[in-house]
């Protein structure tokens, strides 16, 4: 199954301390592939995409998602968007926004695994507080789609 990640208003692009600090101290955010995170985009990018694929399946009549940029156990699977610090060829992680295969429709879940088209997240990455948005983020801040 073919998934995209959109994200749009990053925190860096703002006005203030919060968005200064992230520039100074070279935040970026990307998608978390086992323990590294790959693709990382500076927190101040107009906008951030991540497409990659995942493994679906049936199980006793429920769609189970797997690979290596799936976490958590059946039942409870999830991608994580990882912040972090950029310092030469280091990156440290400090929050992570958790995406819930869980919280997704599941008609366009199995939609994405009968390959209807590309199942498709799109979130503002700018929490409530101007900050890098984490925790875990659920519809209506995520919204889904098959593309």
């Amino acid at each position: 199954m073919l998934i995209r990640i959109e994200g749009s208003d990053l925190p860096g692009r703002r006005l203030g301390a919060e968005a200064d600090e992230l520039r100074l101290r070279n935040v970026h955010v990307g998608m978390q592939r086992k323990a590294e995170v790959v693709d990382r985009i500076p927190a101040d990018a107009r906008e951030a995409a991540w497409q990659f694929e995942v493994t679906s399946r049936e199980v006793d009549g429920l769609l189970d998602v797997g690979g290596p940029w799936v976490h958590g156990r059946p039942g409870a699977r999830f991608l994580y968007l990882s912040w972090g610090a950029v310092t030469d060829d280091r990156f440290e992680m400090f929050r992570r926004a958790k995406l819930m295969f869980g919280d997704i429709p599941t008609q366009l879940l199995r939609a994405g695994h009968d390959g209807a088209g590309v199942l498709v997240g799109r979130l503002r990455l700018t929490d409530a507080q101007g900050g890098p948005l984490c925790a875990r983020v659920r519809p209506p801040h995520v919204s889904w789609a098959v593309e």
